[in-house]
């Protein structure tokens, strides 16, 4: 008989059975995380885990003001563990001692290594990412793992450059030096929303040599020629660029992760705040404030929007300036 699955998973076969059955529709609030700990008596990091492991699936989206929510067309079935190993990638027991890793092996292992590691940020947060915790997750000892990977730092930069190779850069750029800008910032911005933890591992004043970091990066420089601007412009355009995605990203990283640790919405906790606010309000030093204080809750996607658009306004002028 075959080992049951860990909590969380066993938590996410009966939402998915709720939500398959109809018993919870798209759109439907699913429980906060603070409610599934309460419910099924776990910790809150399995909790975390369950909600993100169902938005993975494709099964919930977690929105600002309306917190997790199901989705309005879940199709795919609940993933494997990030734990378990492919049957492919085991190594079998011969008997016989263990030979010299080729290359190839080692690609292999640390192609399993970064897998893990990333699936364990992605449930759990960045802080739950030790060389230990993935040297088990991969069935390695934590020894073994420092032969792919120096420390910890060099890890999260792995990790970072692993995931920046999920987006496939088109080869054939939109007409236009604002698609272009546009569509490298967005497909960023979606990298960011799948992996919270993302922002908070890169750097621009040390940045990593990392390959597929640097392909958005050349691909930045490359959507920029023709426009009669210099290397080092290009440069700052491509860095200011990146950095406006991550900060957008770093304030959606954190309402999020407050959110999950919580169980409290930003709607929610908002409201917490009100009989403070009206006091401060009612004094008149803030009459502008206060008609915003009566708008509905911030929408972290409409204000990246804005600052997207508006940089590339801005940009835009620069160009027309530099014109012939």
């Amino acid at each position: 008989m075959g080992r049951p699955d860990p909590p969380y998973l066993q938590i996410v076969a009966e939402l998915e059975s709720r939500i398959r059955t109809g018993a919870l529709r798209p759109g439907d609030r699913l429980p906060s995380v603070r409610q599934i700990a309460l419910q099924w008596g776990v910790a809150i990091a399995t909790a975390t885990r369950v909600i993100s492991t169902l938005r993975e699936a494709g099964l919930a989206d977690t929105r600002v003001g309306s917190g997790t929510v199901v989705t309005a067309q879940p199709t795919r079935s609940r993933p494997a563990p990030p734990s378990a190993a492919p049957a492919s990638l085991v190594r079998p027991r011969t008997g016989t001692p263990e030979r010299r890793r080729t290359r190839g092996s080692q690609a292999v292992s640390r192609e399993r290594m970064l897998r893990a590691a990333v699936a364990i940020a992605d449930g759990e947060g960045l802080e739950a990412v030790s060389m230990r915790r993935v040297a088990a997750a991969v069935r390695l000892g934590p020894m073994s793992l420092y032969r792919l990977v120096a420390n910890k730092d060099e890890l999260l930069a792995q990790m970072a450059d692993q995931v920046f190779g999920e987006a496939g850069l088109p080869d054939t750029e939109p007409d236009g030096w604002r698609a272009r800008l546009e569509l490298i910032a967005r497909t960023q911005w979606a990298l960011c929303r799948r992996h919270l933890w993302l922002p908070r591992v890169v750097s621009f004043t040390r940045p990593t040599l990392a390959p597929n970091m640097m392909a958005h990066t050349e691909w930045t420089l490359r959507a920029l020629e023709g426009l009669d601007l210099s290397i080092e412009t290009r440069v700052q355009e491509a860095v200011t660029l990146h950095s406006l995605v991550i900060t957008s990203a770093l304030s959606l990283a954190e309402e999020l992760e407050a959110e999950h640790a919580s169980g409290m919405t930003l709607a929610h906790w908002l409201a917490t705040q009100r009989v403070r606010a009206d006091e401060l309000f009612a004094t008149g030093r803030f009459p502008l404030l206060a008609e915003m204080h009566e708008s509905t809750t911030p929408d972290l996607d409409a204000l990246f929007d804005y600052s997207l658009n508006r940089h590339l306004d801005g940009f835009g002028v620069l160009i027309d300036q530099r014109a012939p």
